[in-house]
């Protein structure tokens, strides 16, 4: 039998592209935090506030 009629199992894999899928799914997944903490802040601003600076605020007035 000839050697090279055998199937031969192997695995092509494109460096490039998988470099550039993950970096594109890194991408996205920062994005989608991103708008999550801008939604939360948009809500619920003063929730980021600290309570004494928020007080100290409050007293200058």
């Amino acid at each position: 039998m000839d050697p090279t009629s055998l199937p031969v199992a192997r695995l092509d894999v494109d460096v490039d592209l998988g470099f550039a899928l993950f970096f594109f799914f890194l991408l996205c997944f920062f994005l989608l935090v991103t708008i999550v903490r801008c939604a939360q802040m948009v809500l619920d601003p003063y929730r980021a506030v600290t309570v004494t600076t928020y007080q100290e605020e409050q007293s200058e007035d």
